[in-house]
């Protein structure tokens, strides 16, 4: 059999074993293992098993990743998402939609201490369906605008995929963070104006709330300083040199533990819970990097990823289409699959045959940057649009009184601003750029 019948079947049992359940990582290790060992033999499979895990779990870079998590975590034990919650729930609370729109800008604020989309919706999920419930808010506008609000957990940085992108590519992590704001902030406007438009053509769906006295709306924004300080302290430092990403992420875990203890809010069993639960998603992740190298040194032996970047050379179509049709598949991709293990599988292959097309002039760092950016905003579509939608299965875990029915039903207007926002951002490079440029020149 050749290389390239191996790679597909390769490719047609991972989606076959993730059909019937098996986790991703076991999904894409064994027909990964299966594959190199039809290439190569059994001794070749074995001494890659021996190295590729030793080499992959003692890259420093990726120490990151937990200790995002555990900023995250400690936010979330010690109460500060609550806080976010309730700053943003006094100034905008009042209007018509209000709360909705206060769970996107807590949603936002908190994906600023943690990185993980699904740590997002649940904590926000936790804190503010509740309220929403006591005010009147329907089911399918509270669970969809909270699903489509954790996407925030990855758009505004730190974020977990975003430093997967980066180790990938061998990018700067500093400057992908830095061309990730400008997105996220347009995500989190899109997000509120859809609330709006909603509660303005249907008002039942949110009735309007009493207004926060000014005393009391100072009082709530007191609560989340210590968010604002982690904020500028960590990323403040990242891009002016002062510290590495790592060592960054390791400076927010110390600062966040420290505000939770100083609210009185983080106990020990909470410490212990942050801990695990850290544990436990890192464990996650770096289990699916070791299935996901599998299958790609596989992949690598039937030379897929060459013959891929020579053949999309040569296509007589324009590049843009290309990229286009590539950030489509991950949509598709989206449905059946987590944002971590598509970027895990399909970087090393697609990545290659996208530098070596002609986009706007860009050079090789900005056109990296400028993809990495668009790949992120679509796998984050991959996260509440049906069938799949993993918000929205972690929303509706919380929300149970609400069919996930209705929640798929409401999350279409959140999903129609994500396409308006990846065609900004897919023809107008600028947008993801401009914040490189401003604080790396």
């Amino acid at each position: 059999m050749n290389p390239t019948a191996i790679g597909l079947l390769m490719f047609a049992a991972m989606l076959g074993l993730m059909a019937v359940r098996i986790p991703i990582a076991a999904a894409m290790f064994i027909p990964g293992a299966l594959g190199y060992w039809a290439l190569a033999n059994d001794m070749a499979l074995l001494n890659l098993m021996k190295g590729s895990a030793v080499a992959r779990l003692t890259v420093y870079d990726l120490s990151v990743i937990p200790l995002f998590l555990l900023m995250g975590q400690f936010a979330t034990q010690g109460g500060l998402s609550r806080a976010l919650f309730q700053a943003a729930a006094a100034f905008v609370g009042h209007i018509r939609g209000g709360l909705a729109m206060a769970s996107v800008l807590s949603a936002a604020a908190f994906g600023a201490v943690c990185g993980s989309s699904v740590a997002t919706s649940a904590t926000i999920t936790q804190v503010a369906y509740p309220e929403m419930k006591a005010h009147g808010y329907q089911g399918r506008l509270t669970t969809a605008a909270l699903a489509s609000a954790g996407t925030l957990g990855i758009l505004i940085p730190p974020s977990v995929p975003l430093v997967v992108y980066a180790i990938l590519t061998e990018q700067n992590v500093a400057k992908l963070f830095a061309a990730a704001m400008l997105p996220g902030l347009i995500a989190t406007f899109g997000y509120i104006v859809v609330i709006g438009i909603l509660c303005r053509l249907k008002p039942e769906l949110a009735p309007p709330s009493e207004p926060v006295p000014w005393r009391d709306r100072w009082h709530a924004l007191l609560g989340v300083w210590p968010i604002a300080v982690i904020f500028v302290v960590v990323f403040g430092g990242i891009y002016r040199g002062v510290f590495s990403p790592t060592e960054g992420a390791a400076v927010g875990a110390v600062g966040t533990f420290i505000a939770a203890l100083a609210r009185r809010e983080l106990t020990l069993v909470g410490i212990q819970r942050s801990f695990l639960g850290t544990a436990e998603t890192s464990a996650m992740v770096f289990m699916i990097f070791l299935g996901a190298d599998m299958m790609n040194s596989a992949l690598a032996l039937t030379q897929m990823p060459a013959r891929l970047a020579d053949w999309v050379g040569h296509l007589q179509v324009a590049p843009l289409a290309i990229v286009g049709a590539v950030l489509f598949g991950y949509i598709v991709l989206g449905c059946v699959m987590d944002e971590l293990s598509m970027m895990l599988l399909t970087i090393p292959v697609i990545f290659p045959a996208i530098m070596s097309l002609d986009l706007f002039g860009l050079q090789p760092e900005a056109k990296a940057i400028w993809f990495g950016i668009l790949v992120l905003m679509t796998v984050g579509i991959g996260l509440t649009a049906p069938p799949v939608g993993l918000n929205v299965y972690v929303v509706n875990s919380i929300a149970r009184d609400v069919p996930m029915s209705e929640t798929y039903k409401g999350v279409f207007p959140f999903l129609a601003t994500d396409v308006v926002r990846m065609l900004l951002l897919l023809f107008f490079p600028a947008l993801t750029l401009s914040f490189v440029e401003l604080f790396f020149k």
